[in-house]
């Protein structure tokens, strides 16, 4: 057993790109976790979509053992954690488990709203915190001024912030030398009842649900029989080890200790993510003080564009499930796509992520709706419902009212992109709750409802500040508001799949860009059809598809001309039947398409 005292538990937490796991990377080939042969770029992200984008998606833990200079040898255990903040989630697991946290900053962009968002987080958890400063080896890096603003914008003490490189491996001596001696051990008695904290849980196909946890009190050896203590279910303990980041077993952990065990378990549904585990025979007193379960706030519709792979795409939900437990699925029916599921995501980010993990790991091709958000509505008899798809809304007269929900957004953005971001920010409803200012950089808080953000607002606001502005949000609860449903009628029947809630004020505007779209997407057919948006029964907007027509009076030639308006009126009167019984093939393309209100 490790001395407590020569233990240090820390996660490694920054904004996207400021270079987490490559500084992550230096320090394993630092401690010779890996030899040279065996190191790939961000060693810790193990999925290609996390290689080929360059983002941390799920947290990852390590251990390593570094010789300080006072002759000790430390136990460290490192946590990579994500910067995206679809993924703050896993970013607040990883700080739960740890005493410290190191902050990189990158020292040619400097602070950005992401490093806020975890900075606080870390605070949360009462973790000292250790500030660096990377990519010094840059020619535009500029220490001395981001040290001012790590110290302006978070009040931190940054006169000696460590200075490194991830690229070249300069300063990751000094900045092992430091977490040693500033970041505190842990605490833990091995003589009381086992209590280990469930970190996160993954599947694989070999070994069944491997468990990621931190030992507080108590051992964990092979043959324990361990109980979860949200549920009550008890596992025969098999295979106890660490991450070297290879895979190695050890005979026990003990307290202060990260580490994985595996117990013939089935379903990573059984391993609820900050649960506490402890001995069956002598179980600890109480439970540790988890962290709240993932919220998801994105929903969105997942149809198989060929039905007969709706088995197919089940299971591969179902698999996705078993190694990310923040998806969120229920079966549903649409008229217009068949059967499909709805799901809840983190964020558009996580949302992109999975539908390109069905596509790649899966091979199906999909559909999918316009993300939405989760409405609140309060009916006239009393009771409350959650609303996650617009066409299952209830019928307006028994709606008292409706509540949406809303996000406390912080932009970071040079000055001179000020102008353009407090105008996107109004247009979107949001209300201005602060502006200060941060060196030459404006910091804005807002108050926007989520459900103008997670379409396109992202993308957006990178393009207005070509790049510059960084963004991040949290939500902090629900606001009742003018909402309305808008019903797209083909031929006047309603298409489930086109039906969208938002604000009264840009109700019509929307039903008459999505018309037009449609206008152009839907093919004509042999009679003419009708495109409408309607509130209630009220039509808002509406466009009319002309009729291909076929020329019957080809045969004619010479004769009376009753000839030809005998053929001219059957013609007609067969129209008017057709438009009556006729059904409007809606090309699958055309759905997608008409959602892509954000794109002109």
């Amino acid at each position: 057993m490790t001395d407590l005292s020569l233990i240090r538990n820390f996660a490694i937490i920054a904004h996207i790109d400021h270079g987490k796991s490559t500084l992550a990377d230096r320090m394993i080939e630092y401690c010779g976790g890996l030899t040279a042969r065996e190191m790939t770029e961000q060693v810790l992200d193990s999925m290609d979509i996390e290689k080929e984008r360059g983002i941390t998606i799920k947290a990852q833990t390590v251990r390593l053992n570094y010789k300080a200079k006072n002759g000790k040898t430390y136990q460290l255990n490192l946590m990579d954690t994500p910067g995206h903040v679809d993924f703050s989630y896993e970013v607040s697991r990883s700080l739960a488990s740890c005493e410290g946290s190191v902050l990189v900053v990158d020292a040619t962009q400097g602070v950005e709203a992401q490093t806020l968002a975890n900075v606080y987080l870390a605070i949360d958890n009462n973790h000292e915190i250790l500030p660096v400063l990377n990519k010094v080896d840059l020619p535009s890096a500029d220490a001395e001024k981001v040290k001012q603003q790590i110290e302006d914008v978070i009040g931190l003490d940054a006169s000696n912030a460590i200075e490194t490189s991830g690229k070249t491996g300069f300063g990751v001596p000094e900045l092992l030398e430091a977490i040693v001696e500033k970041l505190p051990a842990p605490q833990g008695d091995k003589d009381k009842p086992l209590k280990a904290l469930l970190i996160d849980s993954w599947y694989d196909s070999y070994l069944g649900v491997i468990i990621l946890v931190r030992i507080h009190d108590g051992v964990l050896k092979k043959k324990t029989n361990i109980r979860m203590m949200s549920n009550g279910a008890t596992y025969l303990v098999d295979k106890v080890g660490i991450f070297t980041p290879k895979m190695q077993d050890v005979e026990a952990l003990y307290p202060g200790e990260v580490g994985f065990i595996t117990a013939s378990i089935k379903s990573v549904s059984d391993t609820s993510v900050g649960d506490t585990i402890t001995d069956n025979k002598a179980p600890c007193d109480a439970p540790l003080e988890g962290f709240k379960p993932s919220v998801p706030v994105v929903f969105c519709s997942i149809f198989p564009t060929d039905s007969s792979q709706y088995d197919a795409l089940k299971d591969a939900l179902a698999k996705l499930k078993l190694n990310d437990a923040s998806i969120d699925y229920t079966n549903e029916n649409s008229e217009a796509l068949g059967l499909g599921f709805r799901c809840g995501f983190l964020g558009l980010l996580h949302m992109e992520i999975i539908e390109e993990r069905i596509g790649r790991e899966f091979d199906l091709d999909i559909i999918t709706t316009a993300p939405s958000v989760a409405y609140k509505i309060h009916l006239s008899d009393g009771t409350d419902m959650m609303l996650h798809n617009p066409a299952d809304m209830p019928d307006l007269s028994i709606v008292r009212s409706i509540e949406e929900p809303m996000v406390k957004a912080t932009i970071l953005v040079p000055d001179n992109y000020l102008g353009a971001v407090l105008k996107l920010c109004t247009e979107r409803r949001g209300e201005q709750v602060e502006l200060t200012y941060v060196g030459s950089r404006a910091m804005v808080v807002y108050n926007i409802p989520l459900n103008e953000i997670v379409f396109d607002f992202y993308d957006r606001l990178k393009s207005i500040t070509s790049g510059y502005a960084s963004f991040d949000y949290e939500l902090t609860g629900y606001q009742e508001s003018d909402l309305v449903k808008v019903q797209i009628l083909i031929n006047e029947e309603p298409v489930d799949a086109l039906a969208f809630l938002t604000h009264r004020s840009e109700a019509e505007a929307r039903g008459r860009q999505i018309c037009e779209r449609l206008k152009d997407l839907i093919p004509r057919h042999l009679f003419k059809i009708p495109i409408q948006a309607a509130i209630g029964g009220r039509i808002v907007a509406r466009e009319t598809i002309s009729a291909l027509r076929k020329d019957v009076t080809a045969k004619c030639y010479g004769g009376d001309v009753t000839r030809k308006r005998k053929l001219l009126d059957k013609q007609k009167k067969g129209k008017q039947r057709m438009r009556q019984f006729g059904k409007v093939e809606v090309p699958q393309s055309a759905f997608i398409e008409a959602l892509r209100i954000g794109d002109d």
